[in-house]
């Protein structure tokens, strides 16, 4: 069953979309993805936090202070299923 809430906490947001997929492919900084979006790093810290809260991305070196590394978790990878099944229904 899709997580209805979750879904559409990803999808009110462009740059939260955009950041999970990013991370579906590999794991990244927020300095990689300021580079990949071209947004402020205050951005993309914010939009991370917003994701982590939510379970759906993981800090893989939250002892670090710069440099940090993100992952997409599981639970990140089937919300972003859920939406791909979802775009692709409607298509």
């Amino acid at each position: 069953m899709p997580n209805w809430e979750l879904i559409s906490f990803v999808l009110a947001s462009e740059m939260r979309f955009k950041i999970l997929v990013s991370l579906n492919n590999k794991v990244q900084t927020p300095t990689e993805l300021k580079r990949n979006f071209n947004v402020p790093i205050s951005r993309i810290s914010a939009v991370l936090k917003e994701l982590t809260d939510k379970g759906l991305v993981e800090n893989l070196t939250p002892e670090r202070r710069k440099s940090k590394i993100y992952s997409i978790t599981k639970l990140g990878k089937s919300v972003l299923n859920e939406i791909h099944n979802l775009t692709k229904s409607g298509e």
